[in-house]
């Protein structure tokens, strides 16, 4: 991943975090002779600086087949978005500035392994359940499910681990612009709406940070 000086993420805990928050991601696992690519929700955890990225997959999919053949790598695509130039004060006062994109993105390569099907597999989906469930006033578990019923399910997934070897993070969010022009963006992204305004929250929040000397 190229990563400029003022856009690089290179704390584990920071990357985990923002891999994470992304949580769903492409995992590309090359076989030698050809590339096997799924996109899966992921559980992504980090101790010590040492990350693993769980996930499953149907068991259809032959890429559960292929998993240990070579290196793998898992892309966490996060908010995106175009920058117009007109959003830039600098732009009225010297015509010096171009449309540019802001983007969030994490790779994390590793090699990939098996989970065990039975109480790994059924921590894991558990795991899973819980992130996306915790905010609902009524979450739903998989305890809710008949048990026979989730065993049957189960024995059509194949849970996957990728001991990540190896982190980068790349936050381009407007941290090398003046306040002015950082101020001119944030505007811009609020006033267009929609996912604009989830990348102009991430900016403000990184901008915060860089003012209090938080770790990115």
């Amino acid at each position: 991943m190229f990563q400029p000086d003022e856009h690089r993420l290179d704390d584990p805990a920071a990357i985990a975090e923002a891999a994470r928050a992304i949580q769903f991601a492409c995992i590309v696992t090359s076989t030698g002779s050809a590339l096997q690519a799924t996109h899966a929700p992921c559980v992504v955890k980090e101790r010590d600086g040492d990350i693993a990225v769980e996930f499953h997959v149907a068991r259809a999919n032959p890429h559960w087949k292929h998993a240990t053949e070579g290196p793998s790598l898992a892309i966490f695509q996060g908010e995106q978005a175009y920058i117009h130039p007109g959003w830039y004060p600098t732009k009225a006062e010297t015509g010096k500035a171009v449309p540019t994109w802001n983007y969030v993105t994490v790779h994390l390569h590793g090699m990939l392994e098996t989970m065990r099907p039975g109480e790994e597999l059924h921590r894991h989906l558990e795991e899973l359940t819980a992130l996306n469930e915790a905010h609902r006033d009524e979450p739903w578990a998989i305890s809710d499910a008949p048990d026979r019923y989730i065993e049957t399910m189960k024995r059509g997934l194949v849970g996957l681990r990728l001991r990540v070897s190896e982190a980068h993070g790349a936050l381009k969010l407007s941290q090398n612009k003046n306040d002015a022009d950082h101020a001119g963006v944030l505007a811009g992204l609020n006033a267009s709406g929609g996912a604009a305004g989830v990348m102009a929250a991430q900016m403000a929040e990184i901008r915060r940070r860089q003012d209090t000397g938080e770790n990115q």
